[in-house]
């Protein structure tokens, strides 16, 4: 079963496993198994999290509500944010990442330092303990890997990450540490503010990590234009 976080009659938000696949590969994916739970004839994504990634997904109910948010997304006008933990030393602890999002090899993708199009990250982290640091990124474009990218350009890739951390430390951790952790907006004149703490994880279920995403619980204060 999905996790249900909320639902109305023009969108339902749900809490996706790290692990599982947006779309159906080689087994039934999010958008499937959303579609059934749910028990409905049409369901529309109107974005999407990487198969790592865990977290707050929005559907739309109907085709109407779903060009809405795709206003909402194409102004800016949705916030997002995401909890991640690194164990390597970031060459900045808070600020932006900005540049260009470049194709690299196999499915991958490099961040430039061109801006003609650039992908735009704001992010403050916190010491969790020696060599293991968590933080919340509040991405204001949605690129590809836009996150992953961001965080290996940091020198500070997210664990458990087998694409852009070390494979083989990679491996090792029980998952990839990246979770959709709340999303704010506004739709049809009525505001929607929803949080979700991650779920599965030992880094994040970590009795030191729990405490600091505590302190996050209202992210929205934490960031300023």
């Amino acid at each position: 079963m999905i996790s249900l976080v909320a639902r109305n009659t023009d969108f339902v938000v749900v809490d996706k496993p790290a692990g599982l696949n947006f779309h159906s590969e080689d087994s039934e994916g999010l958008v499937v198994l959303v579609k059934q739970q749910l028990a409905v004839e049409s369901l529309y994504p109107v974005h999407r999290l990487d198969k790592m990634t865990s977290g707050l997904v929005v559907f739309a109910l109907n085709k109407p509500t779903a060009q809405q948010f795709q206003t909402l997304f194409a102004e800016r006008q949705i916030e997002k944010f995401y909890l991640a933990i690194s164990n390597h030393k970031p060459k900045k602890k808070q600020g932006w990442v900005k540049g260009d999002m470049v194709a690299a090899r196999r499915g991958s993708w490099m961040l430039s330092k061109t801006q003609t199009n650039p992908a735009i990250t704001q992010f403050i982290s916190a010491l969790i303990r020696p060599s293991e640091r968590l933080f919340l990124l509040k991405p204001t474009t949605g690129k590809t890997h836009q996150l992953r990218v961001m965080m290996k350009s940091l020198s500070a890739p997210i664990c458990g990450d087998a694409r852009y951390a070390d494979s083989e430390q990679a491996k090792q951790e029980d998952r990839g540490y990246l979770h959709a952790f709340a999303i704010r907006f506004e739709l049809k004149g009525q505001s929607y503010e929803f949080v979700c703490p991650p779920k599965s994880g030992q880094r994040y279920l970590d009795p030191l990590c729990t405490a600091l995403i505590d302190t996050w619980a209202k992210p929205w204060p934490f960031f300023k234009a």
